[in-house]
């Protein structure tokens, strides 16, 4: 637990610095979440196991401080950057960027991990962290369509072989919020308990408290982050299923998911600003295991050739992304029939 919970608080230390202090601040939140990472990671540091002991604490505490603490970061950033007259052009610019990197690989990262916590006021955390970033819609697609039908052609967040990402932002976008809304309505029916009015409510007070702390600017700011932290978060999906389908059985139903089904990232530094979400096999092979429990098996699940985030960058070249990834994805499907 200690990689996570230093290399976690840093960065939010380093944000609230940014906010409150300016300086070098903005600047120095940046290179820790892109150059800092990059050479960590390529250091191979902090040295994790691969397999965690039997016992692993569950992580709870550091997911609910990183829970709560994105709402204050969230609106400290859209104060801060739409109307702060105390930070220059450029200290704004670079506090956006950092923040938006932040709400896409922490907040994104630990409202996954929360929404699939037993404990209900740990699940509705999660569920509001994506409210804020406009996003609601995620935490019933995730739950009840990606969970279900990942690596198939039903989810609409698993990435087709050879589709880039620029076809599958839409898709995925859009899918998702469909998806989503028909499992919900077939739980709940019109009711109060069917949760996308709720999620239409509380984005629509994040935009109204946004506009209260910064005017206009504020939206613009607020908007622009979640779409930042909402492209991130698909970047995720389409690299770490990209590719990689469930075989049929003979009677026609899907094979079940497997280490197969995923692609994972071994590295430690970005793996742990994370959240172990790169280890994203096991989470699917055992969605109720905490974070820090989480195996990565480099001989059984398809392993990524760079750091999740460097991924997420390459998948936005996709000449690049093809030539680096197709023939590693048609490997895993030969593999699997052999």
């Amino acid at each position: 637990m200690t990689a996570f919970t230093v290399i976690t608080l840093t960065m939010t230390a380093l944000l609230t610095a940014a906010m409150t202090l300016g300086g070098p601040f903005p600047a120095l939140a940046l290179v820790y979440v892109t150059l800092v990472t990059f050479v960590m990671d390529r250091l191979g540091l902090p040295a994790t196991p691969d397999r965690p002991a039997a016992e692993f604490p569950a992580g709870d505490t550091l997911s609910l401080f990183l829970g709560l603490a994105h709402f204050p970061l969230l609106a400290g950033g859209v104060r801060v950057i739409g109307a702060s007259p105390d930070h220059s052009g450029l200290d704004k610019l670079l506090l956006f960027i950092a923040l938006a990197l932040y709400l896409g690989q922490v907040s994104n990262s630990n409202a996954h991990e929360l929404i699939h916590r037993p404990a209900r006021g740990l699940r509705r955390l999660g569920a509001l962290t994506y409210v804020t970033l406009l996003h609601g819609q995620h935490v019933s697609a995730h739950l009840l369509v990606h969970h279900v039908h990942a690596a198939t052609d039903l989810d609409p967040n698993s990435a087709r072989p050879g589709e880039s990402f620029y076809r599958f932002l839409p898709r995925a976008w859009i899918g998702e919020f469909r998806e989503g809304l028909r499992a919900e309505t077939r739980r709940h029916g019109l009711t109060l308990r069917h949760p996308y009015p709720w999620y239409a409510l509380g984005g629509g007070l994040t935009l109204a408290t946004a506009h209260v702390l910064a005017g206009p600017a504020g939206l613009a700011v607020l908007v622009g982050l979640a779409a930042y932290a909402q492209v991130q978060l698909l970047l995720s999906d389409y690299v770490q299923h990209y590719g990689l389908r469930r075989d049929l059985r003979d009677d026609g139903t899907r094979c079940p998911v497997g280490p197969e089904h995923s692609w994972n990232a071994p590295q430690p530094f970005s793996a742990a600003l994370m959240l172990n979400a790169p280890r994203h096999s096991d989470h699917h092979l055992h969605p109720g295991t905490p974070y820090p429990g989480l195996d990565i098996d480099r001989a059984a699940m398809p392993i990524l050739p760079h750091a999740l985030p460097v991924m997420a960058v390459l998948a936005l070249l996709p000449p690049v992304w093809h030539r680096l990834m197709d023939k590693r994805a048609r490997t895993w499907a030969t593999s699997r029939q052999n």
